[in-house]
């Protein structure tokens, strides 16, 4: 074999085998960040799972004694606390958002929607020893209403279905985000959360 010859197909085997290492380890490193993203993917999901499982039970029991509608309370905690990762819900164990005064209480920053934009403000809210004892007290709101209307709540408490409910609560100026009620039924439509219902 010419010595040309043999070197032009050394040099040619080589290339090929560097362009396949290339190829190679890019499709490695794809299929890596494919895997981890749906490791986030599934955990972010059990979380979520977990998370609805942890308050249902006292939800369905409010339900149960007063007829404030479980979907209702889990949408509302979900999205008040983003799944109980707020500060307020993790250290003070606030899933609503409800505020307060005295010793227990906190001061923390929230936003509220104001002349038509998002600001921060600085607001005292409730600080409680549990989950199901903020659970517990979002009934109570919501079946005593506020010291200005006693029955602030009370087409929340009567609805037959979590839309009308939805819509009550926005209705009665729970938040001051114009879309929540929107945004609650589609926490509930998509985490089908109208099963936690008796």
């Amino acid at each position: 074999m010419n010595r040309g010859l043999k070197w032009t197909i050394i040099i040619l085997v080589m290339l090929v085998d560097l362009v396949g290492a290339y190829f190679g380890r890019h499709v490695c490193m794809r299929y890596r960040q494919q895997y981890e993203q749906q490791q986030t993917i599934e955990k972010q999901a059990k979380e979520k799972r977990d998370f609805i499982k942890k308050i249902a039970p006292e939800a369905q029991k409010m339900q149960t004694k007063y007829h404030v509608m479980s979907s209702i309370t889990i949408a509302q905690a979900i999205l008040e606390s983003n799944w109980g990762k707020s500060s307020l819900a993790k250290d003070y164990h606030n899933l609503f958002g409800i505020k307060g005064s005295g010793a227990n209480s906190k001061v923390m920053s929230t936003k509220e929607y104001t002349n038509g934009q998002w600001v921060t403000i600085s607001g005292r809210f409730k600080v409680y020893s549990s989950w199901n004892a903020s659970i517990a007290d979002h009934t109570k709101l919501m079946l005593n209403g506020t010291y200005y209307n006693s029955n602030n709540y009370s087409a929340v408490v009567n609805a037959t279905n979590y839309k009308d409910a939805a819509q009550a609560l926005q209705d009665a100026d729970y938040a001051t985000d114009p879309d929540y009620a929107k945004k609650l039924i589609n926490i509930i439509q998509t985490y089908d959360l109208d099963q936690y219902d008796n």
